[in-house]
């Protein structure tokens, strides 16, 4: 019988990626042994500063990588839009499976629409992504750093803390909490991160085995958008240091790629569209990153830095 170890954090989020991944390789390979690797990353573990401070994104996915690297683990579950653009040589994203909903939700306790904030409202998110893109809808807004899993974000909500806040409706719809959603942000209101919306698996590149039977996981359509988004945030060297953001749609054979580069305080905002075959996602990616990096986005990242 074949067993495999898949590595994933231990938030309730984490564990149902884990969770659905296990069902779906049970369901393509019969007999399969499945056992779950919960495990505590820094990401999880420092919550008291913003990502930004502590790093940026990698903090979610280095012990995990670091489970592959060492064989105490063959696969690790991640959310794709906590993957950093650049990979350990050793291992790589070995498939990605179908998009969730990419777009980010706005959950309040007051008011049912983003439009319907009050001037100087309060507004949670730990991501310089959406702060950037909110604050330039709404300079008034004061945005609060929020961190911790779904639950603990929901509660300091409830606690009155934030007038709102603003999550991923993935994750959201994926713990059965999409009842708290007030309104979906649209995606050209809020472009979401790369790779938001969708799980990836990563395993090591020498692992033909293991990579053979995540094959059969495999979303040709979610893995054509990703690989676009990543290539220009690879391009533009993004983290959670800088406002970027990526999202990509497959139109028959043509690829339309929205990009984003922003301030922090949303004072200056670089967003393009390019359009390209789906069969050279990498090329759209970098071809947007070049445009934006010309429009001055080359200025406002090394600003950033």
């Amino acid at each position: 019988m074949t067993r495999l170890r898949i590595a994933t954090r231990e938030s309730r989020l984490a564990l149902w990626q884990a969770e659905h991944v296990a069902a779906l390789l049970r369901q393509a390979h019969p007999g399969i042994e499945i056992v779950l690797v919960p495990m505590t990353t820094t990401g999880d573990q420092v919550l008291d500063r913003t990502l930004a401070q502590v790093g940026g994104k990698g903090l979610f996915v280095k012990e995990l990588e670091w489970a592959l690297l060492n064989d105490q683990a063959d696969i690790a579950v991640h959310s794709m839009k906590d993957v950093p653009s650049v990979l350990p040589d050793a291992l790589t994203l070995t498939c990605m499976l179908t998009r969730a909903d990419p777009r980010d939700a706005f959950v309040s306790n007051r008011f049912k629409r983003f439009a319907d904030l009050p001037h100087g409202a309060r507004v949670g998110t730990a991501s310089l992504r959406r702060q950037s893109q909110l604050l330039a809808l709404r300079p008034d807004l004061t945005i609060l750093p929020l961190r911790g899993n779904v639950e603990t974000r929901l509660r300091k909500l409830d606690e009155n803390h934030y007038d709102a806040i603003v999550l991923a409706s993935a994750g959201l719809n994926r713990l059965e909490l999409a009842a708290r959603i007030s309104e979906h942000l649209d995606v050209q209101l809020s472009i979401p991160a790369a790779g938001q919306g969708v799980v990836g698996i990563e395993c090591r590149l020498n692992d033909s085995q293991t990579r053979a039977l995540c094959a059969a996981l495999s979303d040709r359509h979610s893995e054509d958008c990703v690989r676009a988004e990543r290539a220009f945030t690879a391009r533009l060297e993004g983290s959670c240091q800088a406002p970027i953001a990526a999202y990509a749609t497959l139109h028959g054979d043509q690829l339309h790629l929205a990009g984003l580069v922003a301030a922090p305080d949303g004072q200056q905002v670089i967003r393009e569209h390019a359009q390209g075959l789906r069969d050279a996602p990498e090329a759209l990616g970098e071809q947007l990153a070049a445009r934006v990096l010309n429009l001055g986005a080359a200025q406002l990242l090394a600003q950033l830095q």
